[in-house]
Parts: structure tokens; sequence; C-alpha cells
């Protein structure tokens, strides 16, 4: 089994940054793929970012593209969202997942294992 945790989130203003962390127990996910979600109030949970057991692949959605960065040490078993230039619609609670397979997926079906959360909050 593996659990995660996340850590990082909190209010910030417009404009500003915030960073995420995942901190993976149970075993190592450095062969695991590895993703951010995101659920505001009211919407349905949505694919943030994701990437490859290696790091070597990332993929974002069109609404973060230049503003997020997701990284992992998997020396740490830790992955990583660096948030810049964040907007009120971030608002949400931020959730990291892991999958079985090596590669990312951008479906939340795909993955194994599930964060608890952390609330991002952006005031304008």
């Amino acid at each position: 089994q593996v659990q995660l945790v996340e850590s990082g989130g909190g209010l910030v203003q417009a404009g500003g940054s915030l960073r995420l962390s995942c901190a993976a127990s149970g075993r190592t996910v450095s062969s695991f793929g590895m993703g951010w979600f995101r659920q505001a109030p009211g919407k349905e949970r949505e694919f943030v970012a994701a990437i490859s057991w290696s790091g070597g692949n990332t993929y974002y959605t069109d609404s973060v593209k230049g503003r997020f960065t997701i990284s992992r040490d998997n020396a740490k078993n830790t992955m990583y969202l660096q948030m810049n230039s964040l907007k009120p619609e971030d608002t949400a609670v931020y959730y990291c997942a892991a999958r079985g397979g090596r590669l990312y997926a951008i479906s939340p079906e795909e993955y194994d294992y599930w964060g608890q959360g952390t609330q991002v909050t952006v005031s304008s």
C-alpha cells in the first residue's frame, strides 16, 4: 500500500506563489506515474499536472501551463507542484495521486492511490 500526504497549501494573494509537496510512504513510488488534481466547491475533480516515473515526461492542463511546474525527487519519495502567478480561479483542494504504471495519466480513474488533499485559496 502507498500512503500519500500533501502539504504546502494555504492562503495567498493573486499573483503569489505556493509550493505543494506530496510525500509517499509505505513503499517507494519511484516506478509510479504521479499527478496532481484539484476540486473546487461545487465542481468535479479536474486534472492539473502529471509526471512520469523518471520525471522525464510531464503534462499540464492548459489553464496552468507556464505558471505551474510539476517535479519529483525519487530519492525522497516526494512529488512537488510549484505554483506561480496564482489566480483566484486556482482556488481548490489539491490532491496528489499515484498509479502503478510508469507513465502519467490525466484521468483520475487511472490512479490507484490518493492523498487527503490540501486547501489552496487565492484571494483577489
